[in-house]
Order: C-alpha cells, then structure tokens, then sequence
C-alpha cells in the first residue's frame, strides 16, 4: 500500500517515447527537488518500457555507485517486474537503428545478474501524488 506522501530522500526515474517503436529517452531525477542526475537518449527505435527498465537499472547502479540509502521510484510496473525478473522481456527486433538500446538491455541484465543492492523500489502513486517528478511532460 502507497505511503501517504513520497518518501525522501528519492531517485525517481521515468521514459517518454513517441511512437511504439518511436524515438525514445529516459531520466533519473532527484525526486524532491527535480534536479536530473542522468538522461539518456534519444534513441531511435525504443519502446516505453525499454526506457522505463534502462532507466531503473541505471538508477540502481548510480545510488549504489554513490552509496546513497535513498528509495527509488519509478511509474512503471513492466519496469519493476523486469528489474525483479533480471531480464528484458521485451518483443522488439534487432535492427541497425536500435542496436545501441538492445546493448544497453544486455548491460542492465548483465550488471542486475552480477550486483546486489540494498534499494528500496517503489511504484510511484500518480493518482494521488501527481506525476513523477522524472516526467517528460509530453501527455
């Protein structure tokens, strides 16, 4: 069950993407004061939730990387089943244009498989909270 408020100090992380494929670029930001950290993109080819998955691994590994004890928030429940899973369960073929991105999948997996952490991962409350404060802003 969501807590009543977000909880700080935060890592939130979010995607856009226009198109399924589309064109497509994800964030991680400092959940109460919505400085960014990362941002990667964009990237031809990628899908939302390929975007969503990138950008928790990526999270994971910055508030492990800097021994930050924060919760970590993203909106996406594909994400947080992949991250869960260790694996990508993503339908999208190989081509020349997304074959940066389908490298990525493979280093997420690959560090997910070989890390452990300690980070609390929670499903953003959008309905009550609003948007993450990673969003794109593109609705």
């Amino acid at each position: 069950m969501p807590s009543k408020q977000p909880i700080y100090p935060a890592l939130a992380t979010d995607a856009a993407c226009s198109g399924n494929p589309g064109v497509m670029e994800f964030r991680g930001v400092v959940a109460d004061t919505g400085t960014e950290v990362f941002h990667r993109g964009p990237f031809q080819q990628g899908t939302n939730n390929i975007g969503e998955f990138l950008a928790l691994v990526l999270g994971l590994a910055y508030l492990k990387k800097y021994r930050l004890p924060w919760v970590l928030y993203t909106d996406s429940v594909t994400a947080l089943a992949w991250v869960r899973k260790k694996k990508a369960n993503t339908k999208l073929e190989w081509t020349p244009e997304n074959q940066e991105l389908l490298l990525m999948i493979r280093a997420a997996e690959k560090w997910l498989l070989e890390n452990q952490y300690t980070t609390t991962i929670l499903k953003w409350d959008t309905e009550h909270w609003g948007e993450i404060p990673a969003d794109f802003g593109r609705k």
